[in-house]
C-alpha cells in the first residue's frame, strides 16, 4: 500500500524529471535519496519501483536506478499514442464545450504566455504540458487526465533529450489556435490543429542531439 511519504518522493522526483532538473541518465542513488527525504531506503525503493512502472526511470540489476533515456523509437511511439488519444479528446471537448470551460483554457494560455516572457524554464515546460491535461480535467474525465499526465511526463523527458529551445513559443501559439477552434465549435478544425500541433512537436525533435546529464544532489537542492 502506498504511503503518503512514498507519494511525496514519487511526486518530487517526477516533477524534477519533468521540469528538466533531473537529466536522462542521472543515477538515483537510494542512500542519497533516503538522506535527502529523511526516510528509509525501503520507502525510496517503493517510490523508485513506481517511477519504473511509469517508465520515467529504469532499474538495472547490480547498478541501481537511473532517469530513463527514451530511445528514438520509443519517442515516436509516445507521440503516436498521443495523436490517437488527443484527436478524440479534442473532438469530445468541442461537443461538450461550455463558456466556462473555454474561459478556463484561455486563462491557462495566459499563464503560458506569461511564463514564456519570464525566465522560469521549469514553469514554462510544466504549463505547456499541462494544457493537454487541463482539457481532460475540464471534461471531468479523471482516467483520461491521468493517462495524459503519464504521457506528458514521458514527452517532457523526450523533449529534454531531443527538442530545441525555440519550439516552446511555437507550441504556445498553436495552443491559442486550438482554443479558438474549440470556442468556435469547429470540431474538424480543432481535431486537425491538435494533430498538426503534436506532429510539429515531434518534428522539432533533433534525434542526433547529445544528451546532457546532471547530478541528483543539484537537481533536488
Amino acid at each position: 500500500m502506498e504511503t503518503s511519504t512514498t507519494r511525496v518522493i514519487v511526486e518530487t522526483l517526477t516533477r524534477a524529471i519533468v521540469e528538466h532538473r533531473l537529466q536522462p541518465g542521472s543515477k538515483l542513488a537510494e542512500q542519497k535519496l533516503a538522506d535527502h527525504f529523511n526516510v528509509s531506503r525501503t520507502l525510496v525503493r517503493q517510490a523508485l519501483f513506481q517511477l519504473a512502472q511509469n517508465r520515467l526511470i529504469r532499474m538495472e540489476p547490480a547498478r541501481g536506478a537511473f532517469v530513463a533515456a527514451p530511445t528514438v523509437e520509443e519517442a515516436r511511439q509516445v507521440f503516436a499514442v498521443r495523436r490517437m488519444v488527443e484527436a478524440g479528446m479534442a473532438r469530445a471537448f468541442v461537443r461538450e464545450a461550455t463558456p466556462a470551460r473555454i474561459r478556463a483554457l484561455r486563462e491557462h494560455i495566459a499563464k503560458e504566455r506569461a511564463a514564456l516572457d519570464g525566465e522560469d524554464a521549469a514553469e514554462r515546460v510544466e504549463l505547456l504540458g499541462d494544457f493537454h491535461v487541463r482539457i481532460a480535467e475540464l471534461m471531468g474525465n479523471d482516467v483520461l487526465a491521468q493517462l495524459l499526465g503519464d504521457l506528458i511526463s514521458r514527452s517532457s523527458l523526450i523533449a529534454l533529450m531531443y527538442q530545441g529551445e525555440r519550439a516552446a513559443r511555437h507550441s504556445q501559439q498553436e495552443h491559442v489556435e486550438i482554443v479558438k477552434a474549440m470556442a468556435a465549435r469547429d470540431e474538424e478544425r480543432a481535431v486537425r490543429l491538435m494533430d498538426e500541433h503534436l506532429a510539429h512537436v515531434e518534428a522539432s525533435l533533433a534525434f542526433d542531439r547529445k544528451v546532457p546529464t546532471h547530478d541528483i544532489a543539484l537537481a533536488l537542492s
